[in-house]
């Protein structure tokens, strides 16, 4: 049974503001759109986004900026930690002009850290309020990209990676999916550029490590995640997850 969550109304932030809060699995956030700026982050979980029509997910280390007006909603298939920066439009200025998927600083992610754990949720004095600007600051450098996960609707990719989110452990190479769907490799790898912006390969890890971090989760061991997930040992998926997350399996959980 999904949770259904009423609409956030209020005044605009002050100037910036930030929640931290924790969403049951099921969670659904209706269609809304707010005269200010969203930075929202997952610290445990992957919440998957609706924007403008265009799936976004946002798993830990990756941030979903929302300008201000733009008409989103969300859901969260598993229980999630949720950071929420709120940011008053005159402070937007610079930042994305379009919704974007942020790999967020060791530096962003320390301050909203600190934020919490001396449960700031509006910052006054004035060391508050400075760090708050070098967060903003760090929102405007972030390297971006339009969609961590991004999905194709092409008549030879879409069914490719429809296949691969129903089995995130497949093993086929690009060769023989391109042999599948009865085309060469070349054409689909350069499908896969041009539509997703990068290789199949980086493409499959990206959905691995969503697929783990929702299997971590609920508590499968780390040998069983691997197994399911293709992996022949646990250190190969282990290496994996430290390249994209910079951390280790447990000590994300």
């Amino acid at each position: 049974m999904k949770n259904r969550l009423p609409r956030i109304e209020g005044d605009p932030p002050r100037p910036v503001s930030f929640r931290t809060e924790d969403y049951k699995a099921g969670t659904v956030f209706p269609p809304k759109s707010q005269s200010w700026g969203e930075l929202n982050y997952a610290l445990v979980g992957v919440v998957e986004f609706n924007i403008r029509g265009a799936r976004y997910l946002s798993p830990p280390h990756y941030a979903i900026w929302l300008p201000p007006d733009t008409l989103h909603d969300a859901w969260n298939q598993h229980d999630v930690r949720y950071v929420t920066v709120y940011i008053e439009r005159s402070l937007c200025a610079g930042l994305p002009l379009e919704p974007s998927t942020l790999s967020l600083s060791p530096l962003l992610k320390a301050i909203l850290a600190d934020f919490a754990a001396r449960d700031i949720t509006v910052p006054e004095a004035e060391e508050d309020l400075r760090l708050a600007e070098v967060l903003v600051d760090q929102i405007r450098v972030a390297p971006r990209c339009e969609s961590y996960l991004p999905l194709s609707d092409d008549t030879l990719l879409g069914p490719v990676l429809r296949a691969l989110q129903n089995d995130p452990g497949d093993r086929h190479s690009l060769a023989e999916w391109a042999r599948r769907m009865g085309t060469t490799e070349r054409t689909l790898s350069r499908r896969c550029q041009d539509d997703l912006g990068m290789s199949f390969n980086e493409w499959r890890q990206r959905l691995k490590l969503v697929s783990a971090l929702a299997m971590l989760e609920a508590d499968k061991p780390v040998q069983q995640v691997a197994r399911q997930l293709g992996y022949s040992n646990a250190s190969a998926f282990i290496a994996m997850f430290r390249r994209l997350t910079g951390t280790s399996p447990t000590q994300i959980r």
